[in-house]
């Protein structure tokens, strides 16, 4: 049996950003949480800060760049929304 490769989208990949710099947790543990791999979750930090995606083969999706800077009230519901989240999930 094949496994297919999981997508996700920008939005996902921006919250869970946003949780990881928010939350003072480790990388690994918000990883663990969100069911991805810690290396998925630098490298979407990673375009995130820089802005830039990083260079993939044609034809793979890519992280749209957005501005990684929100106001601190943003970010609080954008925390409460992805806790709430979170805990439907679990």
């Amino acid at each position: 049996m094949a496994k297919t490769r999981r997508e996700f989208t920008p939005e996902f990949k921006r919250e869970a950003v946003a949780l990881l710099e928010s939350s003072g947790r480790s990388q690994m543990q918000v990883a663990a949480e969100l069911g991805i791999q810690p290396s998925m979750l630098r490298q979407w930090r990673t375009v995130l800060m820089d802005g830039s995606p990083p260079k993939r083969p044609a034809g793979l999706p890519g992280l749209a760049p957005t501005s990684p800077v929100a106001s601190p009230s943003d970010q609080a519901a954008e925390i409460a929304r992805l806790r709430r989240e979170l805990d439907r999930t679990r």
